[in-house]
C-alpha cells in the first residue's frame, strides 16, 4: 500500500512539474479540439496530418519542444500516441505522421481535411538541444522513424548558426517508403543528406543497402558529435553497434521510445520499465540511460 501511494505521489509530482513548463496547464485528460487543415500522402501506408487548434487562445499560446509527443483522439474510435513531427519554430500548427497499423491509425487515414480530432499535448521530455550547441549532429533514421527526428532536425536547421555540421542518413525498404521527400532539398542544402534503400527501382540513383552498413561506410567522426537515431528496432540495434565501432560513447547517442506509451501521463503503467515511465521520463533517452534499464527493455 505504501509503495503504491509513493508511486502515485511520484507520478503526480512529475506530471505537475512537466505541465508547469508548458503553455497549456489544463486537465491532462481533456483533449482539445483541432481541425485537420492539411493531409500529406507520405507513402502508400503513411500520412502526415497538419492540425490547427479551434481555440484561438490556445493556438496563440501553445508551445512545445522537439521530441515531445501528443495523444490524438478519433472520436468514437479511440486514442493513440504520436510524436510531434513539426518543429516548434514553424508556428500556427502542429503535425503528426501516422503509419496505418491498427484501428485508430486506420480511422485517421479515413479522415479528410476539415475533420475534427482531439489532441492532448505537449507531453514527455525532449531532446537536450541547448546542450548540443556548437556540436556536430548526426541523424540516423529509418522509415517512419524519421518522424520524431524531423522535429529536431528542422528545429536545428531553423537555428542553423547554433550548430556545427548537420548530417542526415535516412533509409527505407524502397524509394516509395521514404517520407518527407519534399524537405530533402532543404536538408541537403542546409546540411548533408545521405539516402539509402534496401531495394531500388529504375529511377533510384542514391545508395542501395541497409542503414547501418551505409553508416559504417560514411564513418562520421565522433569528436564533438551527437548521434540521434530512430527507426525499426533491428536498424537501431545494428546502428548502435556501428556507432560504438566508430568511437561514439553511450552518452553521445540519443533515441526516442514512442511505441511504448499509451495514456501519456504515467497512469496506465504500459510504458513502465523498472523505475522509469517512458511517458514521464522519456520518450527521449540517451543510450547511457537505456543501458541502465532492466532487461525487459
Amino acid at each position: 500500500m505504501l509503495v503504491a501511494l509513493l508511486m502515485r505521489k511520484h507520478l503526480m509530482t512529475q506530471t505537475t512539474e512537466k505541465s508547469s513548463t508548458h503553455a497549456c496547464t489544463c486537465n491532462p485528460y481533456e483533449p482539445k479540439l483541432a481541425v485537420i487543415e492539411k493531409i500529406i500522402e507520405e507513402s502508400w501506408d503513411t500520412k502526415t496530418f497538419r492540425a490547427v487548434f479551434q481555440d484561438e487562445t490556445l493556438l496563440d499560446s501553445f508551445t512545445y519542444e522537439p521530441g515531445q509527443f501528443q495523444e490524438v483522439s478519433v472520436f468514437g474510435v479511440g486514442e493513440s500516441t504520436f510524436c510531434l513531427t513539426s518543429s516548434p519554430t514553424r508556428k500556427g500548427y502542429i503535425e503528426f505522421s501516422v503509419k496505418r497499423f491498427g484501428s485508430v491509425t486506420s480511422a485517421l487515414h479515413e479522415l479528410s481535411e476539415g475533420d475534427i480530432v482531439g489532441i492532448r499535448a505537449p507531453l514527455g521530455n525532449w531532446f537536450p538541444y541547448t546542450e548540443w550547441k556548437g556540436k556536430n549532429l548526426v541523424f540516423i533514421g529509418g522509415g517512419i522513424g524519421m518522424a520524431p527526428m524531423r522535429a529536431l532536425l528542422n528545429f536545428c536547421l531553423d537555428n542553423r548558426a547554433d550548430y556545427a555540421d548537420i548530417m542526415t542518413l535516412y533509409g527505407a525498404r524502397t524509394p516509395g517508403d521514404l517520407c518527407f521527400t519534399y524537405e530533402f532539398e532543404e536538408w541537403r542544402t542546409k546540411g548533408k543528406l545521405y539516402l539509402t534503400v534496401d531495394q531500388g527501382d529504375d529511377t533510384w540513383t542514391d545508395h542501395v543497402g541497409h542503414v547501418p552498413g551505409y553508416l559504417k561506410e560514411l564513418a562520421p567522426n565522433p569528436e564533438n558529435t551527437i548521434a540521434i537515431t530512430c527507426g525499426p528496432p533491428i536498424m537501431i540495434k545494428f546502428a548502435l553497434v556501428e556507432l560504438a565501432n566508430l568511437g561514439f560513447t553511450n552518452e553521445q547517442i540519443y533515441t526516442t521510445l514512442e511505441m511504448k506509451m499509451k495514456c501519456g501521463i504515467g497512469k496506465c503503467g504500459r510504458c513502465n520499465i523498472g523505475s522509469k515511465f517512458v511517458c514521464l521520463d522519456g520518450p527521449v533517452f540517451s543510450y547511457a540511460e537505456i543501458k541502465e534499464l532492466p532487461p525487459e527493455f
